[in-house]
């Protein structure tokens, strides 16, 4: 008998009580029921009378749907494990450790992410999540950090299986990005990506340099919630002034050359927002203004208001000095967030959008206080 198999076997036992702990939490019995409502909703005549309402119906069935099912592949995945401890045990065969050991610790990590998900619980945690780029002072080598941290982020949704969608985005002058900002459709996209926000520290042997010197680089990412409530959001004519200007940068597919960027100034707060990947002038107006009601319901909830109104100038300033995480490329490689201490050596795959174990570990130590 292999004393691995063994271990795991005991290892996959202790997890069958986290499996119903989430279940419970996920509260899956009702969510179950709320399909079977909506669904009936759906059905009955008069439903699409109410386009709005039957929108948010769709869209919460989808939600819905996705939760249970999520789940229901993990219990597979689960039992898939069970049955292949079980028959590495049975034929005592030493091949099949390599596949185990990789099997496990997929499902672990991703019953861990399940588990911390059931936790999110603030105002806009299950929203879609609204990111924004902003290189830091150094020109080139700055702004191909930001186009880096672009990539790692829809590498990110892409292995969720989230759909992203560009906002706004301007090229660098020779590389990168002078700043770009995408959606990001998902359950609880906004509750895990939160962890995100603030200011990246990249260490490396710049590609722009002749001399081949280290140079360090700073690029801060924003994480807001999309808000399909309008209501919830009112953003007042009064408040907001409009520029309509000719897009700029190195062009591409992604810029539009002709004049319908659109710039708003929320003046209350001072918040600027624009957008020029659109064609129509008033597609990116409303661009402008979901990123616009983004930005102030994340800092209505950051700073704890309890009305927009509470807002008093811009919150949104950073400080390029003090980063929430580090990539260093050279004389070593590592990823290390300041705020939690979670390392991890292989930055190709960091930047190829493996993070969840900094999510994780920022949603853990969040848990904990």
């Amino acid at each position: 008998m292999i004393v691995e198999y063994e271990d795991y076997k005991t290892k996959l036992g202790a997890m069958r009580p986290q499996m119903e702990t989430v279940r419970r939490a996920m509260k899956l019995d009702e969510v179950s029921a709320e399909i079977d409502r909506l669904q009936a909703e759906s059905e009955a005549d008069g439903f699409w009378n109410d386009q709005k309402n039957s929108q948010k119906v769709l869209q919460r069935l989808k939600q819905l749907r996705s939760k249970r099912e999520g789940f229901a592949k993990l219990e597979a995945r689960y039992e898939d494990l069970v049955t292949l401890c079980d028959m590495a045990i049975e034929e005592d065969d030493i091949s099949l450790l390599p596949e185990l050991e990789a099997e496990f610790n997929a499902f672990s990590g991703d019953l861990e992410t399940t588990r911390l998900s059931t936790m999110l619980s603030g105002e806009y945690d299950s929203a879609n999540a609204i990111l924004s780029f902003h290189p830091g002072a150094g020109g080139t080598e700055a702004q191909d950090w930001a186009s880096m941290l672009y990539r790692m982020y829809t590498r990110w949704a892409e292995r969720h299986g989230y759909k992203y969608t560009i906002l706004d985005y301007l090229d660098g002058d020779e590389a990168g990005i002078k700043s770009a900002t995408i959606k990001i459709e998902g359950e609880n996209a906004y509750g895990f990506l939160k962890s995100e926000n603030g200011v990246h520290r990249l260490v490396r042997i710049s590609p722009f340099d002749a001399s081949g010197r280290r140079q360090t680089s700073f690029a801060a990412v924003e994480v807001m919630p999309e808000i399909t409530d309008t209501s919830e959001i009112e953003l007042r004519d009064e408040d907001i002034k409009m520029d309509v200007y000719r897009s700029s940068g190195a062009g591409g597919q992604k810029v539009n050359k002709t004049s319908s960027a659109v710039r708003l100034t929320h003046l209350p707060t001072g918040i600027v927002v624009s957008s020029q990947v659109e064609r129509s002038h008033f597609q990116n107006l409303e661009n402008c203004k979901e990123m616009l009601r983004a930005k102030l319901a994340e800092i209505k909830e950051r700073e704890h208001l309890e009305k927009i109104s509470d807002i008093k100038g811009v919150q949104m300033k950073i400080d390029f000095g003090s980063a929430i995480r580090s990539y260093v490329f050279m004389p070593y490689t590592l990823a290390r967030d300041d705020r939690t201490d979670f390392k991890d050596g292989n930055i190709n795959a960091v930047m190829d959008g493996d993070i969840d174990g900094f999510i994780n570990a920022y949603l853990a130590m969040k848990a904990e206080t």
